[in-house]
């Protein structure tokens, strides 16, 4: 017997090609696996334009990609959508092409609604009770903006986009504010990018926009779930500059689409839903000039033709002013020798009158009144002089009276007048108290005198705190 060296087994093996051996894997997998259920979550699904549905499906630690052909998906029991979670049967198998496994899918039934998509639906619930979602807080945007800031990242075909459509159909300025819009930080910048972009001043440095755009590309679930972010859709809620959402493609729907002013399906559209056409504008402003001056001209014919038209049934000048002007002539002919007549007429009538005046009818009347007014002085001489002597009587007597009355008088004979300290007159002994001080009034001036000894012994006759009573003043008439 002899020996074999070693690897000589191995060194006449038959050896597979590539393709034999991808499709002895897939003849393998397809008879172990012919058929199979599985429960997951959708994720990246496309519906391609031959009608073929390409998703992922998977769970927590693993995904598999799947395909459903065009003649099954109208028997499918449930649209596939991404975040969906379902239960799937069909065939694994594999993709020589690119050494891939994937299931076929026949059918497809809801498993209920995936953790993300449950979590989005709450949230929605939440914010639409608030009334974040009412149209009638949502802002109109500016029919001709000047400023159209844009939130999106700054390399990509999405920006690009943007700024094309916008040159191409608006002259305006667009300011940009890169954010990343995938991942952990893309909420945090781009509600910190609405924030700023309001904090900026009219006229300042920085022009204020019009209007914001929220851009970015379509992705999964997990690529757009950063615009599901509660503290985003607040801040986009409470903008107070006007934002259209733009986030992913037409059959993408994130919160920020519901609580925005205006959703775009695409960030192209956005750019064409916020700028008008300038040629457009233009030749809709010509077409209106053009129309306005067809519209003035019609309307100046048509006056024309109307004066011309009314013109010719009026009279003529001279047929209007024919008979006043005869009558006007024969009146002027007739003028001259009536005036003559009504001055002679007035001269004969003051001739008349005059004749019949007399200077001696003025006299006598003047020399009648004279005799009644002397007549009335002579009367009324001595009523007038009694009446003045009994004033000047009565005058006379009220002067007396008046001197008899001065308290100032007596003092003139060497009388005094004691007052007390609060100015009232002392007009007992009794009312005074010894050490109280008090003026006395003499009729040159005043001197201070202070009380002295004890009060006198009151008067049986008459009680002291009575005062003298005040002698009746007599009439003098």
């Amino acid at each position: 017997m002899t020996d074999t060296p070693a690897g000589t087994a191995e060194s006449n093996a038959q050896p597979y090609s590539v393709s034999e051996l991808a499709f002895a894997l897939k003849r393998t997998i397809e008879d172990a696996y012919g058929f199979v259920r599985l429960r997951g979550e959708l994720s990246k699904v496309t519906f391609h334009g031959n009608g073929h549905v390409y998703l992922d499906l998977k769970d927590e630690r693993a995904s598999i990609s799947g395909v459903i052909w065009k003649g099954q998906v109208r028997g499918l029991a449930v649209r596939p959508q991404t975040g969906l979670e379902v239960i799937v049967t069909g065939k694994v198998t594999t993709y020589p092409g690119r050494s891939q496994y994937q299931i076929i899918i026949e059918t497809m039934e809801p498993a209920g609604i995936g953790a993300l998509l449950a979590q989005l639906e709450r949230l929605k619930a939440k914010l639409a009770a608030e009334g974040l979602f009412d149209a009638g807080r949502k802002k109109p945007l500016p029919a001709m903006p000047s400023v159209i800031g844009v939130i999106t990242s700054p390399t990509g075909a999405v920006i690009r986009d943007i700024l094309h459509r916008i040159t191409a159909r608006w002259p305006c300025r667009v300011i940009v504010w890169p954010v990343v819009v995938q991942g952990d930080q893309a909420a945090a910048q781009v509600r910190s990018a609405i924030e700023g972009f309001n904090r900026l001043k009219v006229g300042g440095p920085v022009p204020r926009p019009d209007l914001l755009i929220v851009a970015r590309g379509g992705g999964s679930v997990e690529d757009l779930w950063p615009f599901n972010d509660e503290a985003l859709a607040r801040t986009v809620a409470a903008s107070d500059i006007p934002i259209v959402s733009a986030v992913g493609h037409e059959t993408d729907t994130t919160l920020i689409d519901f609580v925005s002013d205006r959703r775009a399906p695409t960030p192209t559209a956005a750019a064409e839903i916020v700028t008008p056409v300038f040629a457009d504008l233009a030749a809709t402003l010509a077409d209106f000039e053009r129309r306005m001056i067809r519209g003035g001209g019609r309307i100046l014919e048509l006056g024309r033709a109307r004066l011309a038209g009314a013109g010719g049934r009026l009279p003529r000048p001279r047929d209007l002013l024919g008979p006043p002007t005869q009558r006007l002539d024969m009146a002027s002919s007739r003028l001259g020798a009536a005036l003559s007549a009504n001055v002679a007429a007035h001269r004969q009538h003051l001739t008349a009158t005059g004749a019949s005046l007399r200077p001696r009818l003025l006299t006598g009347a003047i020399t009648v009144k004279t005799d009644t007014l002397s007549a009335l002085g002579r009367r009324l001489g001595p009523l007038i002089r009694q009446s003045l002597a009994r004033a000047e009587d009565r005058l006379v007597n009220l002067e007396k009276l008046r001197r008899s009355l001065d308290p100032d008088r007596p003092l003139a004979l060497g009388f005094a007048r004691v007052t007390r300290s609060d100015g009232r007159l002392a007009r007992a002994a009794a009312n005074l108290v010894s050490g109280e001080a008090v003026t006395l009034v003499f009729h040159d001036g005043e001197r201070g005198a202070v009380i002295d000894g004890p009060a006198p012994a009151p008067n049986p006759k008459r009680p002291a705190t009575s005062p003298p009573k005040a002698p009746e003043q007599g009439r003098l008439f």
